[in-house]
């Protein structure tokens, strides 16, 4: 009678393999502001890093194409006016990143295709809303241009980048400061941690806590939350002897975790990433020089602990790249992008495999950049699950598509005239085309200057080809 002993996985021999030197991006003066942010984001076109910069916050964008030394004049994205926090790129357009900062505002940027010359100080659309600094930004899952912010003013915040508008606040949730915040699959439900020790699951188009666990690890160190797939929900924190732990809870039964487990004895708060298509979560510690993963299943123990990246150099920041933008021919399941104190060093997590062809079993389908939903529908109560993407023939990034601010003219909600501001149907006729050459005035100045732009960035670009050489 036979026993198995050894728990069977695709995944059992994932391993991680740093790139070569000249393949990392060298010369970086990462951020030493001292806030739980990742300080990096990735997608398949560019690598986005918070740096320091003097009289103000910034972060560089650089292609992923541009690897080796980075040039100490590299343009650099210099809106804010302290230092910034947190960056997100948007999952429906690969050009578009939001930032949030210390000054309480959360800008949203157009990135060109090509390295412009000079510093970015103009965002496409600026988002005031919060009165303390702003840590926390996520775009929704599938509804297009939905961005949530969180700040340490207790808020979550909503919007719609798409009108520059405010979609939903909830204010009367947090009671402190929030520790950071995930959607689920669809983008239906929230789950956020807090300073206060709670962590909750919330309808944010309802405004209701829908679950709500108190005191998830017993440390006073901050505690992470993030979804899985099937509605799970993982966290990270500290035992009350300051050990690092890991948890996974049922939302039906959230009283007690459906596992535990404890990892050591360090400092750093651990960042969990979560790859949904393999079920794999990535922990990454704040000043480790490893990343452990571990496989969430239907079994008990329920985390299956794989593996444990190491390096000799600790992390400052860590990006992870989206499921399309990986190298689907070296069966390549996870890429991150890790921040030492001068650079960022690519790392690609592996299964072992002969075979050329394409791994059907590593690669189902992937969420991929078109939105399920516009905004308004989501916000009407409508849902839906992303729509997806074979990887089978390798994804190819798209064009550069211009993100449009379409603001909404307050002038439509003016109050009605009281009786004692009548005016004549002749005034009234007057001053509402007066009104309205006004306004074509302004829009045929506004093309005339986007034009103007436009000709001035491709003339920017063309010389930046002449002094490189390349003509």
């Amino acid at each position: 009678m036979s026993r198995r002993v050894v728990r069977q996985s695709k995944f059992r021999h994932v391993f991680g393999q740093a790139a070569k030197a000249n393949q990392a991006y060298e010369d970086i003066r990462v951020s030493k502001v001292t806030w739980d942010s990742s300080f990096c984001a990735v997608n398949p076109k560019f690598v986005a890093i918070i740096v320091e910069a003097g009289g103000g916050g910034a972060f560089m964008v650089l292609p992923l194409s541009k690897t080796g030394r980075v040039d100490k004049n590299f343009p650099l994205v210099t809106g804010h006016t302290a230092p910034v926090l947190d960056i997100d790129w948007c999952p429906h357009n690969d050009n578009v990143i939001a930032s949030a900062s210390e000054d309480t505002t959360v800008m949203v940027w157009q990135i060109p295709d090509y390295v412009p010359m000079r510093n970015m100080t103009e965002p496409v659309v600026t988002l005031e809303g919060h009165s303390k600094r702003v840590g926390i930004l996520t775009w929704h899952p599938t509804a297009r241009n939905v961005l949530l912010s969180a700040g340490g003013d207790n808020l979550v915040i909503l919007w719609n980048v798409g009108t520059g508008e405010m979609l939903l606040r909830l204010d009367e949730v947090h009671t402190d400061l929030i520790y950071n915040a995930c959607w689920n699959r669809n983008g239906s439900l929230l789950v956020t941690t807090c300073k206060d020790k709670h962590v909750r699951v919330i309808d944010p188009r309802k405004q209701q806590v829908v679950a709500e666990k108190s005191k998830p690890h017993q440390g006073a160190r901050p505690v992470r939350a993030i979804f899985m797939a099937d509605g799970k929900i993982f966290t990270t924190g500290f035992s009350k002897m300051s050990e690092r732990q890991l948890a996974l809870w049922d939302l039906k039964s959230f009283e007690e975790p459906i596992a535990l487990q404890e990892m050591d004895t360090s400092n750093g708060v651990l960042l969990p990433f979560y790859d949904p298509d393999s079920s794999i979560v990535y922990l990454c510690g704040k000043g480790d020089s490893s990343i452990r993963y571990f496989e969430i299943t239907d079994e008990p123990p329920y985390v299956h602990y794989l593996s444990t990246y190491s390096s000799k150099e600790p992390q400052r920041g860590m990006g992870f790249m989206p499921k399309r933008g990986l190298d689907v021919s070296k069966c390549e399941i996870a890429r991150f992008f890790k921040l030492h104190e001068r650079k960022c060093e690519p790392i690609a997590m592996t299964v072992p495999r002969k075979s050329d062809l394409f791994q059907d079993d590593l690669y189902p389908d992937t969420p991929g950049p078109e939105p399920a939903l516009e905004a308004d529908e989501w916000l009407s109560g409508k849902d839906a699950e992303p729509i997806l993407v074979s990887l089978r023939d390798g994804y190819v990034p798209v064009k550069n598509r211009e993100l449009k601010v379409v603001r909404k003219n307050v002038l439509d909600n003016r109050p009605p005239l009281g009786p004692g501001r009548s005016q004549s149907s002749s005034d009234t006729n007057f001053s509402r085309l007066t009104l309205e050459e006004l306004l074509e005035e302004i829009r045929v100045l506004r093309q005339a200057v986007q034009a103007q732009e436009k000709r001035i960035s491709e003339l920017e670009h063309k010389l930046g080809q002449f002094t490189n050489g390349t003509d």
